[in-house]
């Protein structure tokens, strides 16, 4: 049984659901996350994303990628789950396709790369993965390399 996750495409930009579904699904998977385990992909629009992030980051404009987790987890550490209590809810990962599309470009990376990036990074930071200082940083990028090779993406 695959991993439980929401796909809502709120936005006009050309995607591959079913490619990124997939890469959060294996993301979830190679980190050892029960099948039952839940989490959320909202494709969006640059205002609306610009929304999101004013809203619960206090910044302006528009992002890439933001992560709303529900449980504070670690790395590498997955939560006992109780096989007769509700699923666990990992949280949501809101991305701006339109938006990643311009950086990709600015990048000079391709579209499907980067959109597979941000879908990865999301769901690690749900998962407690974080980059505030370089000894974290470096061990995010590290896992997004190794998940990103297993579907044939690279990461910039």
């Amino acid at each position: 049984m695959p991993h439980v996750i929401f796909l809502a495409d709120e936005q006009t930009e050309q995607v591959g659901h079913s490619d990124l579904h997939s890469l959060a699904e294996l993301v979830l998977r190679e980190e050892g996350y029960p099948e039952d385990a839940e989490a959320t992909l909202l494709f969006v629009s640059e205002s609306e994303m610009a929304g999101y992030n004013q809203r619960f980051l206090d910044r302006e404009g528009p992002t890439d990628v933001l992560a709303f987790p529900v449980e504070e987890l670690m790395p590498g550490v997955v939560p006992d789950a109780d096989p007769h209590g509700p699923p666990l809810v990992l949280g949501d990962v809101i991305v701006s396709p339109s938006y990643v599309r311009r950086q990709a470009i600015d990048l000079e990376v391709a579209f499907e790369d980067e959109m597979a990036l941000m879908v990865t990074h999301g769901i690690l930071h749900l998962l407690g993965y974080d980059h505030i200082d370089d000894d974290e940083a470096e061990r995010m990028e590290r896992r997004e390399r190794e998940l990103l090779s297993k579907v044939g993406r690279t990461r910039r």
